[in-house]
């Protein structure tokens, strides 16, 4: 369980095309972040978007709406992520994986 203080942030980019054993990558990558006890994580699909190839994919253009841009983001400790970075490397090997620091503040219930 997250705690407030220091945390690092993660953020795949990632192509919804992009698969994994026949498998959309962020779904592999959803499926494998549970299976480590990460804290949480969320899947975004983005409207549009390029990448390294400089190809516009966008969800109004027909042609062009295949490939969308998707974005998985999780924060954890530094350890956990340490831990896990590596099989992360091979699941997104055709993504980018950014990781920074950050802090969080968990409220207090009452």
């Amino acid at each position: 369980m997250l705690t407030t203080g220091k945390a690092l942030k993660v953020t795949l980019y990632l192509s919804d095309g992009a698969k994994h054993h026949g498998v959309p990558v962020y779904s592999s990558l959803l499926d494998f972040l549970f299976r480590s006890g990460i804290a949480g994580a969320t899947v975004i699909k983005g409207a549009a978007g390029f990448g390294v190839k400089h190809r516009l994919h966008s969800a109004n253009i027909v042609e062009i709406s295949d490939n969308l841009p998707i974005k998985v983001e999780f924060i954890d400790t530094r350890e956990k992520v340490e831990a896990i970075l590596p099989e992360l490397e091979k699941l997104a090997s055709s993504g980018l994986i950014e990781v920074q620091e950050t802090s969080i503040v968990v409220p207090v219930k009452d």
